[in-house]
């Protein structure tokens, strides 16, 4: 395969990015589109995934056309995405019966709370995941109660469901593959991570037909080819994973206790925890990292549903910043945060709160309170909110964490990268080539056609790019951190009725 390369679809909660990745994990061209947010309420996050499904096609042929390639060139597909977006289609079409419901969206909260004592701990002990709103399981419910026609179409089996490496595999394939990746079926919130299956029980008591869902895969392994009709030529897929999983693998953490911290939309931080299951006692969600060779490797994950998605907020609704970029000027052009705390609750608060009805909340604001400190308060939240999770994956796991690997957009922000490692009190590896989602599926396509031999391959030409130690003395940290669960506990509940 010597001059081949390997094609990635990064899906994303906002845009799609086609990257074309060399041996030496190299990104030899790339595009990037963002793609329509709707919010038909307060509570509603949606796609419409055909627009995912252009963007992908369009993103892909740019690529291409910056490295100066043909899909000739191409040795295989690996797709990563925005993971437990409910999307439902019609498969003799291939049309969305409605739109996606994002991981992000809260509608189904209050019949949470209605079932929350009879599920909650049940639904846990299989699935590995708390019981709240990014279950699709959840947003298929909803679908089947609120969409006219939808349950007897999808009883019927006339339906498909899937996530949206489904949903790009389906398209790509021209139909003709309907399946999901095991890292991506675990975060649905309806897998039964104890017997490897659908969890039928649950689904039942939901009202949620079976005969929608996917074929369970590998997510190193074979989704089939792209029909030639609708891509132009016929490409193996070998490889689908949701995107914190692939960012653990991106980023050579394949050995229990290490761990990764992607801060994105949200911020995720996931732990290798081996071949064994284990499931949390802290709030944290217990997942399949990746299945390779039948084989399946288990993680922790903690995450904050806003943190990135809080600076996009600057930017599009408080009209605070023009570009995400300008925080980090903004942020040291004050000494300290003013006495002001962001608490980004934008859609609830999640790992270890769990608490749907939590709000955002700016609070300490005084007459000398600046632009400059609502933007530094705002990326210290994201620290705070990691931090929250952080402490109980090490109890969880029996490890002590020493060493973070970060990835995602905002790890370009060296401001946000040394507060990490101050706040956290551990050091915080950046490598060159933040886009370690990326990198993971394209391992992940690669060592399923042998285009990689082995993960130490793959690794080979990986490089550091920075190391950021902890400097703030424990006093202060412990002090800015007493504060931030003060404002915390002010934002929580305040949507509840």
């Amino acid at each position: 395969m010597a001059g081949r390369y390997i094609l990635v679809i990064d899906a994303g909660t906002t845009g799609t990015r086609a990257l074309i990745i060399d041996k030496n994990s190299d990104v030899k061209g790339q595009a990037y589109s963002e793609f329509t947010q709707h919010n038909p309420a307060p509570d509603r996050v949606e796609h419409d995934a055909e627009e995912i499904w252009t963007a992908t096609q369009a993103m892909v042929k740019k690529a291409l056309g910056e490295a100066g390639l043909k899909l000739s060139d191409i040795a295989a597909i690996g797709i990563t995405n925005q993971r437990a977006t409910t999307t439902l289609w019609d498969r003799k079409t291939g049309k969305p019966v409605t739109r996606s419901i994002v991981w992000q969206d809260t509608r189904t909260a209050g019949y949470i709370e209605t079932i929350r004592e009879q599920w909650a701990d049940k639904a846990y002990g299989h699935t590995g995941w708390a019981l709240a709103p990014v279950y699709s399981s959840l947003s298929l419910r909803w679908m089947m109660e609120n969409v006219p026609g939808v349950r007897k179409r999808a009883e019927a089996g006339e339906l498909a469901f899937g996530t949206i490496d489904s949903w790009l595999i389906y398209k790509l394939t021209g139909g003709k593959v309907h399946a999901v990746a095991a890292s991506n079926a675990t975060v649905a919130g309806c897998y039964d991570m104890l017997n490897n299956e659908w969890y039928g029980e649950w689904l039942n008591f939901l009202g949620v037909p079976l005969a929608i869902f996917p074929e369970v895969r590998d997510d190193s392994g074979d989704f089939g080819v792209t029909d030639a009709d609708v891509f132009g030529a016929e490409i193996p897929i070998t490889g689908a994973i949701g995107d914190q999983q692939a960012a653990l693998f991106g980023q050579g953490c394949l050995e229990p206790g290490t761990l990764k911290c992607t801060i994105g939309t949200g911020t995720f931080v996931d732990m290798n925890i081996g071949p064994k299951l284990a499931m949390s006692t802290s709030g944290l969600n217990a997942l399949i990292a990746w299945r390779m060779n039948g084989k399946t490797t288990y993680g922790l994950e903690g995450y904050a549903a806003v943190t990135g998605a809080a600076i996009q907020w600057l930017r599009d609704g408080a009209e605070m910043i023009k570009e995400s970029a300008e925080t980090e000027a903004l942020a040291t052009s004050v000494p300290d945060n003013g006495g002001v705390y962001f608490v980004p609750a934008l859609a609830g608060l999640s790992a270890p709160y769990w608490d749907s009805f939590a709000r955002g909340m700016i609070i300490g604001i005084t007459r000398g309170t600046t632009r400059a400190h609502i933007v530094r308060a705002t990326l210290e939240g994201i620290v705070y909110s990691t931090k929250d999770f952080l402490g109980t994956m090490g109890t969880d796991s029996g490890v002590d964490i020493k060493s973070i690997k970060v990835d995602g957009g905002a790890a370009r922000n060296d401001f946000l990268m040394q507060l990490h490692a101050d706040m956290l009190d551990a050091e915080v590896v950046r490598p060159i080539n933040p886009e370690a989602t990326s990198l993971g599926a394209a391992y992940m396509a690669g060592l399923a056609v042998g285009y990689w031999k082995s993960p130490e391959e793959c690794f080979a030409g990986q490089k550091i790019d920075k190391i950021f130690a902890p400097k703030m003395p424990a006093e202060e940290r412990d002090r800015l951190y007493a504060e931030w669960t003060k404002a915390v506990k002010r934002s929580m509940g305040w949507a509840a009725k």
